[in-house]
């Protein structure tokens, strides 16, 4: 039962305010329920349907981007594009709809705020979008995702998203500096909510940042990110002597 609801009319009322706020109705009931099923909940969960929602944003973003930016070079859209299909951007949406109040999390999960973990919330969002794909065909997805991205489609312009690990690696290749190291340093939590403590370095500037994630990859760009933040404050151009 999704957290906060109490008794199956609860339960029913809570998930057709969510189907409100995808502006979609399920034909197949049991393939809604699926889609927000956190493994911790049944073995039956919606890691299958997040796999398939994932490919499908994917897709469908990329197209958009396609149409919408003809001039732009490839690197260009894959920038926007990862932009848009990020861990933070998906659990940012996953919020707006207030999906993590209709999730059904294992009490354990529950209890420990698995309806706010980003990596959950993002997981459950593609989880909703291979759901609808498949109880209503693509042209129901790219309707959903239009809807749940319009905002964000609207702001996407080339050069605003570019990843900063590819940010910060551009730029130190284009000054003929190496490329950054990454280190995990720590990885804490539970297997259903991890965090990554990873380290940035870039030798030839004699910088190194720090920062923590829900992934790896968060992890390692937001100590990109530091970087870069860290040149731009020192107004660095090169290597530094000695």
């Amino acid at each position: 039962m999704p957290s906060g609801a109490s008794g199956e009319g609860a339960a029913i009322s809570g998930r057709e305010q969510l189907e409100r706020a995808l502006d979609y109705r399920f034909q197949d009931t049991a393939l809604f329920e699926l889609a927000l099923t956190h493994r911790s909940q049944s073995s039956a969960s919606y890691e299958r349907l997040e796999f398939l929602g994932d490919a499908v944003l994917g897709f469908l973003i990329a197209d958009w981007l396609y149409q919408a930016f003809p001039r732009s070079p490839e690197s260009e859209l894959h920038d926007m594009r990862v932009g848009l299909v990020q861990q933070r951007t998906l659990a940012e949406v996953a919020r707006e709809i207030d999906l993590g109040r209709h999730l059904l999390l294992g009490p354990g999960v529950r209890s420990g705020g698995g309806h706010r973990n980003e990596s959950i919330l993002a997981d459950a969002l593609e989880a909703i979008i291979g759901a609808v794909l498949l109880d209503g065909g693509i042209d129901a997805a790219r309707t959903l995702i239009s809807k749940l991205f319009d905002s964000r489609l609207e702001r996407a312009r080339p050069g605003l998203d570019k990843d900063p690990k590819t940010e910060l690696q551009e730029w130190l290749q284009a000054r003929g500096m190496a490329i950054p190291r990454y280190t995990v340093r720590a990885q804490t939590g539970d297997a259903h909510a991890p965090r990554f403590e990873v380290s940035c370095a870039v030798d030839a500037l004699g910088v190194e940042t720090i920062a923590d994630g829900a992934s790896r990859r968060e992890a390692e760009k937001l100590a990109a990110r530091r970087v870069l933040e860290r040149i731009a404050a020192d107004s660095i151009d090169g290597p530094r002597d000695g």
